[in-house]
């Protein structure tokens, strides 16, 4: 009696599935032109996958092959997401300079709602008044940051953090040059988080330093598992699904929203306005109204947290400057 009750269950189950993939492929693939609209040309993909299996390995090469058949403004979907795809000088100027302001935001991806609870500059779909008004608190946080006078040199704090790594970092090469040989790469990937770190929290680490060691491990971490892509990005019914990936994400970006909260809120006890050490403080000394007169925006400790973390990985997050440095040391050599 209960196998011939769960039977009928699991069967149902199964075609309620069934029904609901099917929707959502048609939903995809079918919607309505608006009157006086064209449908904008591209290649039909699959369901519910899209474009993906046509990407290949090397999806620059696939989309510059699809843009000489449909045009230079084509449509694919990856997933069941629509993505318009630009190609040639003229059409990406047009978009990025002549119609900059329609073509700032960010789309609404799965994975971005877990980095800086959604606020972030650099992944946040907000494009608004809110996100202008942070975007202005972080370029005169920038400013005020490097315009500040070193209190021990005759030089500003931005150029005394870059030229005392820098000293470090010669050193430190100084001692690896006893061995044999050695790969400078690691160093100059800690050095470059030094000045960083310096210039966002005004501390600068020794190179074996723990602390230092875990924001570089997590900054590494964040740009492989940002650029991998999560396909719940692009197949919603996914986000619902056990996923080993996305967990480690968002332990990930939740790790380090503390590290910067602990570090914020320990700047805020010592802060000095007629002593601005990097660009947290320098962020806390423009907060300290606490509403931006423009776009009435509340600013407190966890706005400030985000602009950092933006900041930061905006200096960091990019392996091409650490490859830069490396040749660039290897052909002077």
């Amino acid at each position: 009696m209960g196998n011939e009750v769960f039977l009928p269950i699991t069967e149902l189950l199964i075609a309620f599935t069934v029904c609901c993939l099917v929707l959502m492929a048609i939903k995809t693939f079918w919607k309505p032109i608006p009157k006086g609209l064209k449908r904008v040309p591209g290649p039909r993909g699959y369901p519910l996958i899209g474009n993906m299996l046509d990407l290949g390995k090397n999806p620059h090469q696939a989309l510059a092959k699809m843009s000489q058949k449909y045009g230079d403004v084509m449509q694919i979907h990856l997933g069941t997401r629509p993505v318009l795809v630009l190609s040639g000088l003229e059409t990406i100027r047009q978009a990025l300079v002549k119609q900059g302001e329609d073509f700032m935001g960010r789309p609404d991806l799965y994975s971005f709602r877990h980095i800086s609870d959604g606020q972030s500059l650099t992944f946040g779909r907000d494009s608004g008044e809110v996100w202008r008004a942070r975007r202005k608190l972080a370029q005169n946080g920038l400013k005020t940051f490097s315009a500040s006078p070193s209190p021990t040199a005759s030089t500003c704090l931005l150029e005394e953090h870059v030229s005392q790594e820098a000293d470090a970092l010669i050193l430190k090469l100084q001692e690896l040059m006893k061995e044999k040989s050695f790969d400078p790469y690691r160093w100059l990937v800690v050095s470059v988080a030094n000045v960083i770190c310096a210039m966002c929290f005004g501390k600068r680490y020794s190179h074996d330093d723990v602390e230092l060691l875990s924001i570089v491990n997590m900054n590494n971490d964040f740009g492989e598992a940002a650029g991998s892509g999560n396909p719940a990005d692009f197949i919603p019914i996914l986000q619902y699904l056990p996923n080993r990936t996305m967990r480690a994400f968002k332990d990930l970006t939740q790790r380090f929203s503390a590290l910067v909260l602990k570090i914020v809120r320990e700047h805020h006890s010592s802060f000095d306005k007629d002593h601005i050490r990097d660009i947290t403080d320098s962020l806390i000394d423009h907060c300290q109204d606490k509403v931006d007169e423009n776009a009435n925006v509340q600013l407190s400790d966890h706005t400030v947290v985000h602009i950092v973390g933006d900041l930061f990985g905006a200096g960091f997050g990019y392996s091409v400057t650490h490859r830069f440095l490396s040749w660039s040391l290897i052909y002077l050599v």
